[in-house]
């Protein structure tokens, strides 16, 4: 993984707003309409093309495909794992503390932001039977895409996001959440080794390991060994990958919201540290988390580690400025070493497929202008 040796890198975290175009075939496709396959596949590609370019125009280092091809997490695991069945009516089960405290607030929210628009209904996934990988057709597709956007594109590196193992639904079939989760590790460690094999690094997905310190249903010994055992998990999926060909990325789920029961960093920190990973990208740009960068004057950055805080937000519409973005990534520079930081967001901009993007897409690409421009000035300040 290429570090910040001379100059602050930029990055962000994969999601990107899909085209309205490429949406209504998605969702012709998604709901059994009746939809012309070579068009999609060609729609897709193009998709992918055009991000590229816009990354590289507005400074973006080290890019992915925008995750054009994929609907959101849960239509993803269907398509990609076998074991599954959906349990319409369980795509809420989420965010408890949050919608209990706000209920009108978070009503609304659901309803008209972050699932409103979306092209297809967030609808939880069960596992009922031994779990596989069958999603070869579908993930050599997006890294050929991604190749072929890449040919002649001035970038750095290029990463590809995947889930978590705790990610992709609830346990029915197996004798323990253990056993589940080393099932489906083992099935993810297919598309994990598929990804690196191709020539990317990759991003693994996981808000959950955050849920887990947010979650007052659990007391403080529960949260640690629940943590153990998603990070187990993880490093079961990563097994045979180079730390340096991973990225592992948390967040909170919520866009824009109260968020008054996020969890803390400094409790997500020990666990997070011990997944195999090279880089950790997390929040640190929203006015809940922002603070939290003094989590690492006590907490020592294990040595070849990386860091990417998120400086940009996915929880507004405001373009943060490149002297904010220049502040906040020299104070990690001075805590943990200018190597060792690059510049990211604090989340996806699209992580459902959704035709109301919280925020709009020609604000994401004057958050990555800023973000770029913020990098230069932090670079001056490092390196003179």
């Amino acid at each position: 993984m290429k570090r910040s040796t001379d100059r602050i890198l930029t990055t962000h975290c994969g999601s990107l707003a899909r085209p309205k175009d490429l949406l209504d075939m998605m969702k012709a496709k998604l709901s059994g309409q009746p939809f012309d396959a070579d068009a999609y596949a060609r729609r897709v590609r193009s998709a992918v093309a055009d991000n590229i370019r816009m990354q590289v125009d507005k400074g973006i280092d080290v890019v992915a495909d925008g995750e054009q091809s994929k609907p959101g997490f849960f239509t993803y695991v269907n398509e990609r794992l076998s074991g599954f069945e959906p349990r319409p009516g369980g795509g809420l089960a989420m965010f408890a503390d949050e919608r209990a405290a706000f209920p009108e607030y978070y009503a609304e929210y659901f309803g008209q932001a972050m699932l409103g628009g979306a092209v297809a209904p967030i609808v939880a996934m069960a596992c009922t039977g031994p779990v596989s990988y069958r999603g070869q057709d579908a993930l050599n597709r997006d890294l050929d895409n991604l190749k072929a956007a890449l040919k002649g594109a001035n970038v750095i590196e290029a990463f590809v996001p995947a889930v978590a193992p705790s990610g992709v639904g609830m346990n029915e079939y197996y004798p323990s959440d253990e056993a589940y989760l080393n099932a489906v590790a083992d099935a993810l460690n297919v598309e994990y080794r598929a990804i690196v094999d191709a020539g990317f690094l990759i991003q693994i997905d996981d808000p959950f390991l955050s849920d887990i310190y947010g979650d007052s249903r659990l007391n403080a010994v529960q949260r640690d060994e629940r943590a153990e055992m998603y990070v187990a998990a993880i490093n079961r999926g990563l097994r045979g990958i180079p730390p340096e060909k991973v990225r592992f990325h948390t967040c909170y789920g919520i866009n824009e919201g109260p968020r008054v029961h996020d969890a803390q960093l400094k409790d997500i920190v020990p666990a997070m540290l011990k997944i195999n990973a090279d880089a950790y990208s997390f929040e640190a740009a929203n006015s809940r988390h922002e603070h939290e960068y003094h989590v690492w004057e006590s907490v020592k950055l294990p040595a070849g580690k990386i860091l990417i805080p998120g400086v940009i937000t996915h929880a507004s519409n405001i373009v943060e400025h490149p002297e904010l973005i220049a502040e906040r990534l020299v104070r990690y520079a001075k805590i943990v070493g200018r190597e060792n930081v690059i510049a990211g967001a604090d989340c996806g901009f699209s992580s459902q497929a959704t035709y109301h993007p919280e925020v709009h897409p020609t604000v994401v690409w004057a958050k990555f202008e800023a973000m770029a421009e913020g990098a230069r000035l932090a670079t001056r300040q490092l390196w003179r």
